[in-house]
């Protein structure tokens, strides 16, 4: 079970592809995705579809920023590979994962929940599907357009 809508969302600093720390309240709007690793079918096709919808987000006003428990040369080389537009932030020890209720219990993997938070740090809105990957950026973007 994800975080609920309108819940404040956990403050959090981790390292990121741009070799800088990222802080959540220096970021927001943003979306950040949850996913359980670089270079499987499912998370490949995830940060993929993020990747081709990088512009409407960014016309929207809102950054993206995906999260998973691998190391940050691993997420340097996923973000080489498929020409990521946005960083990667490295959850070595699930600390972040687990306070947004996204790592699975006992593996201890990532699952695949997406949140949208604005600018006062509030949880918009959330998505969670480990199978449905491409829909998380669609569901992201139906949220925004609401607005």
């Amino acid at each position: 079970m994800a975080l609920n809508k309108g819940a404040k969302a956990p403050e959090f600093k981790l390292p990121s592809t741009s070799d800088e720390n990222f802080v959540l309240r220096d970021n927001v709007p943003c979306i950040i995705y949850f996913y359980p690793k670089d270079f499987t079918p499912g998370c490949t096709e995830e940060a993929c579809s993020f990747r081709d919808g990088f512009a409407e987000l960014r016309g929207l006003d809102v950054a993206v920023f995906g999260i998973s428990r691998d190391s940050i040369s691993q997420h340097k080389k996923f973000k080489s590979a498929h020409n990521l537009p946005f960083e990667l932030l490295s959850d070595a020890n699930g600390n972040v994962c687990k306070a947004y209720d996204a790592l699975i219990p006992v593996v201890k993997i990532p699952k695949r929940v997406t949140y949208l938070i604005d600018k006062e740090l509030r949880i918009k809105a959330v998505y969670s599907d480990l199978f449905g990957a491409k829909k998380h950026l669609e569901r992201m973007i139906s949220e925004l357009k609401v607005e």
